[in-house]
């Protein structure tokens, strides 16, 4: 309680008093959204081009999302998965069509990093079957994968892996842009290639084809399993359904989550061909991994980006986007140029200063983020329109010359 005669603690006060500091939080509170429109305590209408990182694809407040959570949560919220339940059955039903795999086999979990984790046990059951020693995994340098201590070792950050070695050695890192080293890494006791199309978290910086497609051979020629990761590029983001259609390779495992039911915690993998007979009962498991309520929301994702073609949007919203920021590189010293595709990009600055161009985004009602020192990710829902983009434009326009503004000022 608040001793009498003294300030009520504000809400940052007593998130310091009650949760660990893991996050670096901006100092907004969002209290509700509707469409591409978050709104903050005070009543201010903020733009949001970063979707909760890539994962409220069709907005805020969805009627079709709200409609089959709604009913879902009326019928039936949870049995466990020793029982049957329909929405989940029609979840994998309907990723099987839009991986284009009839052969597809689906696992639910409720995060990204679940679903790689998953994964990881998928490609290493196989491998075991065919030799005891293959259990090795290659991946990409800058890919981002998860922050359990699997998933840890197997993204490409070693910043990220020195609080809490030791990790392991079973995974090893190559070049994101070498096919020839990607190639040389793998041999027989490899059970699995990891790659992003783009990769997100490292900077939204596209995988070269050819790497992708050195990957595929190595797989082939070795028997692992290439695993995609789509936690953010999948379910429309880059103008496919999944990044992996627009390269020219197909996995053998794609990994899914973010934007699957628009908020709602669920992962997943897909699985086709000899690698959907790795697993067996009792080999991985999740209490609430494709839950009735979470699978009904992703299903009624999935049906409302099939019936309104958002799949196509996102590709040509893509194309606005990547003009009006070509049009910022135009009149701004700070910028450098763009990278990334669909409607996930990155604005590349002069300077290591995202940081301060995302904290003056806010200031003008626009929510990005700073993904790397000299970076910000652009990540608006598939229902995203021309007047937004312009808005958006505008509101960035603002933020850098805020910035460059206060930089002339420091110096």
């Amino acid at each position: 309680m608040t001793a009498p005669g003294t300030a009520a603690p504000t809400l940052a006060e007593r998130e310091a008093a009650a949760l660990l500091p893991v996050y670096r939080r901006r100092p907004v509170e969002f209290v509700r959204g509707r469409g591409t429109r978050l709104f903050d305590a005070d009543g201010r209408e903020h733009l949001d081009f970063l979707s909760g990182l890539s994962v409220t694809s069709l907005g805020h407040a969805h009627p079709a999302v709200t409609a089959a959570v709604t009913a879902q949560i009326q019928r039936l919220v949870h049995v466990s998965n020793l029982f049957l339940t329909a929405p989940q059955v029609e979840l994998a039903e309907r990723l099987a069509v839009t991986l284009g795999w009839p052969d597809g086999r689906s696992f639910f979990a409720n995060s990204g990093a679940e679903a790689n984790e998953a994964a990881l046990k998928l490609t290493r059951r196989h491998g075991k079957r065919l030799h005891p020693a293959k259990v090795k995994v290659v991946a990409l340098q800058g890919g981002f994968h998860g922050r359990l201590l699997g998933t840890l070792l197997l993204t490409g950050d070693p910043a990220k892996h020195t609080p809490f070695q030791p990790l392991g050695s079973w995974v090893t890192h190559v070049p994101h842009d070498d096919p020839q080293a990607l190639e040389d890494a793998v041999d027989d006791d490899t059970c699995a290639v990891w790659v992003e199309v783009l990769q997100a978290e490292g900077g939204v910086r596209p995988v070269p084809a050819a790497v992708l497609a050195a990957a595929r051979d190595a797989c082939d020629r070795h028997g692992a399993l290439l695993v995609a990761d789509e936690v953010q590029t999948g379910v429309g983001r880059l103008g496919a359904w999944y990044g992996w259609q627009t390269a020219g390779v197909t996995p053998d495992v794609v990994c899914l989550a973010k934007a699957l039911a628009n908020g709602l915690p669920i992962g997943a993998i897909v699985v086709r061909g000899v690698a959907a007979g790795a697993f067996g009962p009792g080999d991985h498991a999740s209490t609430f991994g494709g839950g009735p309520v979470v699978a009904a929301a992703a299903n009624a994702v999935l049906a409302t980006i099939d019936t309104e073609d958002l799949v196509a949007r996102a590709g040509e919203m893509g194309r606005r986007l990547t003009e009006r920021l070509a049009d910022l590189g135009a009149n701004n010293d700070l910028v450098a140029g763009t990278r990334g595709r669909g409607l996930l990009q990155a604005l590349v600055l002069t300077a290591p200063v995202a940081g301060e161009v995302a904290a003056a985004a806010l200031q003008w009602g626009l929510v990005i983020n700073d993904v790397t020192p000299d970076a910000v990710r652009l990540a608006p829902a598939l229902i995203v329109d021309d007047d937004d983009v312009d808005a958006m434009a505008a509101r960035l326009a603002g933020a850098l010359a805020q910035v460059e503004r206060e930089g002339a000022g420091a110096s």
